[in-house]
């Protein structure tokens, strides 16, 4: 089994302690896959708003979220 179904499974475990657990650990495993995408989008040359609409959120909202993490681009560069 994969880490990410591991934490499937644990998420809805009868324990609470170990169901919170894994939820925490699924949030931090699909924020990361997250921002992987959107940086790899934005290296393919994706704007804001393609990104926003694949994620089905505003472009302001995916911007705010991940603008701060995106390296610095030369705007020399294009």
């Amino acid at each position: 089994m994969t880490e990410a179904t591991d934490l499937a499974a644990a998420a809805g475990s009868a324990d609470p302690r170990v169901g919170l657990r894994a939820v925490v650990a699924l949030r931090r495993l699909l924020e990361g896959l997250e921002h992987l995408q959107v940086a790899n989008a934005r290296a393919k040359g994706w704007s804001w708003q393609e990104i926003a609409d694949a994620l089905e959120v505003t472009r302001q909202g995916v911007h705010k979220k991940h603008a701060r993490l995106m390296p610095m681009q030369d705007p020399r560069e294009g």
